[in-house]
């Protein structure tokens, strides 16, 4: 179960149990848990709240933590602008972000301004 416990942190940088639900997994939320709490008291990963919004327990790699800290610091000091191809694992639009489900086509680009999906139409841009 560690492995698939580190395969889905190094996908998702944080993990809890809302953000996995859309996965199909052969193990359960109860034991990734076991194993995150064992990454954690090895220092590997570590345990807190990381994504506004969700309850219970939320775990991060510790560069993860790193890189949420670095963009709250660049949102203090002004907005910042991101692309993601909608085929990105990363793409979680109507999944755990606000909007409706963008599908996962290599084809277009989601826009992103201070972690928020661009409410704008062009937000979303087919690139055939």
């Amino acid at each position: 179960h560690e492995l698939w416990a580190r395969q889905l942190a190094h996908r998702y940088g944080v993990v809890f149990r809302d953000l996995l639900k859309r996965e199909s997994l052969p193990v359960t939320w109860r034991e990734l848990l076991v194993q995150y709490r064992k990454l954690e008291w090895r220092g590997e990963m570590r345990g807190g709240r990381f994504v506004n919004g969700f309850t219970g327990e939320q775990f991060a790699l510790p560069e993860a933590v790193e890189s949420l800290r670095a963009v709250r610091r660049d949102v203090q000091a002004g907005a910042q602008e991101i692309r993601l191809s909608a085929a990105d694992p990363l793409n979680l639009v109507g999944i755990i972000l606000p909007g409706e489900r963008i599908s996962a086509h290599t084809s277009k680009l989601i826009f992103f301004r201070n972690g928020v999906p661009a409410a704008d139409i062009a937000s979303v841009v087919s690139l055939a």
